[in-house]
């Protein structure tokens, strides 16, 4: 599927597997700096899927970063209640992962 580019830079990057976060996390903070602005104000989004516990803890780290507009999927995980996904999602934007080219509309606009 073709999304174009921005600048050179395809418009979606897969960064890998729940493992490879910390590389994700690394780009967004290089970005910020580059573009003098806070990662939240970059055009970016984080889907993280839930295959392994491992998960939880690149959760928490993404929220202890202040890190805003995760979408979780392919279901979430059985500590996140309705009231918890609530308060996520009003503190820090955080949604279920839905279908992948609504899930697209919505990230790319």
């Amino acid at each position: 599927m073709d999304l174009g580019e921005i600048n050179g830079i395809p418009r979606l990057l897969d960064l890998g597997q729940c493992n490879d976060s910390y590389s994700g996390i690394k780009i967004a903070l290089e970005l910020s700096k580059a573009f003098n602005c806070s990662v939240n104000d970059l055009p970016i989004s984080i889907v993280l899927s839930w295959y392994e516990q491992k998960a939880v803890s690149i959760l928490l780290t993404l929220l202890y970063l202040g890190i805003k507009n995760i979408k979780l999927g392919p279901s979430l995980p059985a500590f996140i209640s309705p009231n918890i996904l609530k308060n996520l999602s009003d503190k820090y934007r955080i949604s279920e992962i839905t279908l992948p080219q609504k899930d697209l509309k919505e990230i790319l606009g």
